[in-house]
């Protein structure tokens, strides 16, 4: 596909998606969140894709909604409001189920619904210059679409301070709060990203699909009966699949494993 608010790549098993409006500070309108959707879809489908890197060009991640889009908004209806949030709320969740694992590569500021799209990602690195803000109710607005991804990603507790103040904050207290996995200067970002984009590459395709809908499954769920039958399953499963055996078969046979071929 001809994207056009975003560029598109696969490089050594590796999805890139970048979000390309810097002079609009990467803002989303209906078009960008179309064609997110469609990227992490088809990434998330292609066999050949180990682990996909969000990124953005120009100084800023993400400012969040595009202001041209939002004075659309205000004239639309009840119905044409909530079916344009469900559009953003489907992307979200498409980042969030993809079947892939998804680093968000923040090189700048990431404000408002620019905060959903990185916490919909399963590992987050930002430059320790980044400023991050949750500002909708200043404009009179809430998070509500982005809500459940930034509160699992923040917390509840931190989630009750910046959704309520919309106070700016910086990268030391994004990681701090658990919204950010790791703060780097902007010279080591690419760096840092690529590490961890290898070890996800190294390890079983199958069994890294598996354990990111583990955590998305069994995350707050009571320890009952049930749930233990449900990991116990799990682990015999996936111990039975071929990538299980031949895990287990080259790490004792001191050899690479075939994914790796």
């Amino acid at each position: 596909m001809d994207y056009q608010t975003l560029t598109v790549a696969i490089t050594d098993r590796i999805g890139h998606v970048t979000l390309n409006r810097p002079d609009l500070r990467n803002a989303f309108n209906e078009q960008s969140i179309a064609e997110l959707a469609l990227a992490f879809d088809e990434l998330g489908r292609n066999e050949l894709v180990r682990a996909i890197v969000l990124a953005a060009h120009g100084p800023a991640f993400c400012a969040g909604a595009d202001l041209n889009w939002m004075k659309k908004m205000a004239g639309y209806s009840d119905s044409e409001n909530r079916a344009d949030a469900m559009r953003l709320a489907d992307m979200l969740r498409t980042i969030y189920i993809c079947p892939k694992p998804v680093v968000a590569k923040v090189q700048g500021d990431c404000y408002a619904g620019g905060m959903g799209l990185v916490a919909a990602c399963d590992v987050v690195v930002s430059v320790d210059t980044a400023n991050f803000c949750l500002s909708e109710v200043k404009l009179g607005l809430i998070p509500a679409t982005i809500s459940p991804y930034v509160i699992k990603a923040m917390g509840e507790q931190a989630a009750r301070r910046y959704f309520l103040t919309a106070e700016r904050f910086d990268a030391k207290e994004a990681h701090r709060i658990g919204f950010v996995h790791e703060i780097v200067p902007a010279a080591d970002l690419d760096t840092k990203v690529a590490g961890i984009v290898q070890a996800l590459a190294n390890n079983s395709p199958n069994a890294v699909r598996e354990a990111k809908k583990l955590v998305r499954e069994i995350a707050g769920e009571p320890v009952t009966e049930a749930l233990l039958e449900d990991t116990a399953n799990r682990i015999a499963v996936i111990r039975a699949s071929l990538e299980g055996r031949e895990g287990v078969a080259s790490f004792l046979e001191k050899r690479r494993p075939s994914w790796l071929d």
